[in-house]
């Protein structure tokens, strides 16, 4: 069956650009729509290279000098008088960019962490392995990721386990399971905790909503831990506290 939407509105959609009722349509029609899921799965594939590569792309502090220097710089040739305001426009540009690049990357990053959430949902397998048994899950990981993790217990709980999957941000890999509740689909995001990882998020620990998203974040036993879903912040929080016990 074709599909005619709007590509334009998917990266709207993923860019958190869209009104909450738009967000939410296509939300539900991602979910029944294998070709936009596909479209969505590339393009959140095309972020995180991207986002890999600005990082290694940065210009240097003698960079910046340089262009400083050449700001300053008299010059008396008429044609390179013609250039000056061209250039410190540049320039200008340039040192507003550098400047900014650290409020942008902790917002990258909030949002790469979204995005490994829709990448998931938009696979056509979202887990590795599919077990609803938390004793069959944990130890799936080992061998896998570099830590352990205790799994609460669902069982009488509204909410549902439905697998795991090991996944990657900063290059660091960690264990992504996938928790159901009602209607909605619920990641939690595990990885070793480090100070670098700590600086890349504007806050620490806590809730936020982000690009349509509850996403609570904490730090505990040398773990960064991540609950991110469109389930409501009552259930993001219900399910976080439940972590929060099981690894204390």
């Amino acid at each position: 069956m074709d599909c005619d939407q709007n590509p334009v509105a998917l990266g709207a959609y993923l860019d958190d650009e869209l009104p909450p009722n738009d967000a939410e349509i296509l939300r539900a029609h991602i979910g029944c729509c294998p070709k936009c899921a596909a479209e969505i799965a590339d393009l959140v594939r095309l972020k995180r290279v991207l986002h890999t590569a600005r990082g290694h792309f940065t210009p240097t502090a003698e960079f910046r000098r340089a262009i400083e220097q050449q700001i300053r710089r008299p010059h008396t040739r008429s044609r390179r008088r013609q250039l000056i305001p061209a250039f410190v426009l540049a320039a200008a540009v340039l040192l507003i960019a550098i400047a900014s690049t650290q409020f942008l990357h902790r917002r990258d990053d909030f949002a790469e962490i979204a995005d490994l959430h829709v990448n998931a949902l938009a696979s056509a397998n979202p887990v590795d392995v599919v077990s609803t048994d938390r004793h069959t899950v944990k130890p799936w990981f080992q061998g896998k990721i570099p830590f352990s993790f205790n799994v609460p217990e669902f069982a009488g709980s509204e909410f549902t386990l439905l697998g795991g999957r090991v996944v990657y941000f900063q290059q660091r890999p960690g264990a992504q399971l996938i928790v159901a509740v009602r209607q909605h689909k619920i990641s939690v995001l595990i990885f070793q905790d480090a100070p670098e990882l700590d600086q890349a998020f504007e806050f620490q620990t806590g809730a936020k909503h982000r690009k349509n998203f509850n996403i609570e974040t904490w730090q505990s036993q040398g773990l960064r831990f991540f609950v991110v879903g469109d389930a409501d912040a009552s259930a993001i929080g219900k399910l976080s506290q439940s972590l929060k016990s099981a690894n204390e």
